[in-house]
């Protein structure tokens, strides 16, 4: 009695006729082993606690605490801080525990979606060059260095500079300088995963370069994505917060933490501690927040470290 192999010759092969099954650490058991990674991590919950409660404070906090952050009222400027006035008031009598709630939605929404923003351009710039590679991943890779070698910061002054400031400007131009990092790390994990078996499976069997990006490559460098995201939130907040120090921010009456603190030192010689203070507390603990949680993602996610 024999045995007669299968008649490759007469199965149809189509475009994804020779893909295989994708090595993955995506598994329930790698997701529950990241899972306990994370929540063992002590400055992830440290990070995740701040992060909750300044979202809260910021959100949820302007509908049990209302003040009027539009019309000025020149009948309490600078006042002290006291029962009615928690953090006191400012140069124009703005309620100050108020506009830090106010000052943190604008900051947070604006380095959140610079962050997002930068990401996606990130990931679909790396992923293509390190896919493809030859001269488009040397000319794509060359436009990244150039932009790398600009300091960030005088970089975002000249397109803050030569637009006007709004809010839509301010995050297009956070984003322009955070994707670059992005771009890198995406471009190093396709160039290895380009010669994977996976891979080259489909490719051999005619998939096309968009459906080989979406299907493979893109979704094995997810961690390195949200880690990365989870660092350039933080540091979008910092951007955002130095423009509005140096008067580049949205113009009122919207405000951020940066042109609170910015408004704050010119009476740094007065004594008013709670026009600087608050502000600049805010700034330091939310970047704290998402660098914790940064690092504890990095952790979660490394497999060298999960075995440990």
């Amino acid at each position: 009695m024999t045995l007669e192999a299968p008649d490759l010759a007469r199965a149809p092969l189509g475009p994804g006729a020779l893909e295989t099954k994708r090595p993955s650490l995506t598994t329930s058991r790698a997701k529950s082993r990241a899972v306990r990674t994370f929540f063992e991590h002590r400055l992830a919950m440290v990070g995740l606690v701040i992060a909750v409660g300044i979202i809260l404070f910021c959100f949820v906090g302007p509908l049990f605490y209302h003040t009027d952050q539009i019309h000025n009222h020149l009948d309490q400027v600078m006042k002290a801080p006291s029962a009615r006035f928690p953090l006191g008031t400012d140069e124009v009598g703005h309620n100050v525990l108020g506009r830090l709630m106010v000052g943190g939605q604008s900051s947070l929404e604006m380095g959140i979606a610079a962050a997002f923003l930068a990401s996606i351009v990130g990931t679909l710039w790396g992923a293509v060059a390190g896919f493809v590679g030859g001269v488009l991943d040397a000319c794509m890779m060359r436009v990244v260095d150039a932009l790398l070698s600009i300091p960030t910061v005088l970089l975002v002054l000249i397109i803050a500079s030569i637009f006007t400031p709004t809010i839509p400007v301010l995050i297009l131009a956070l984003s322009l300088v955070s994707w670059l990092v992005t771009a890198r790390l995406v471009r190093a994990e396709a160039m290895s995963l380009r010669g994977q078996a996976f891979v080259e499976a489909s490719v051999g069997a005619g998939c096309r370069t968009p459906r080989i990006l979406i299907r493979h490559i893109i979704p094995n460098v997810v961690g390195t994505i949200a880690v990365q995201t989870t660092f350039e939130i933080a540091n979008a907040i910092l951007l955002l917060a130095a423009l509005s120090f140096l008067g580049l921010g949205p113009p009122p009456p919207a405000t951020n933490w940066g042109s609170m603190l910015s408004s704050g030192l010119t009476y740094v010689y007065s004594g008013a501690w709670w026009l600087i203070y608050p502000a600049g507390f805010a700034i330091v603990l939310t970047v704290l927040a998402f660098n914790f949680l940064g690092d504890a993602m990095r952790d979660a996610l490394d497999v060298r470290l999960q075995r440990r």
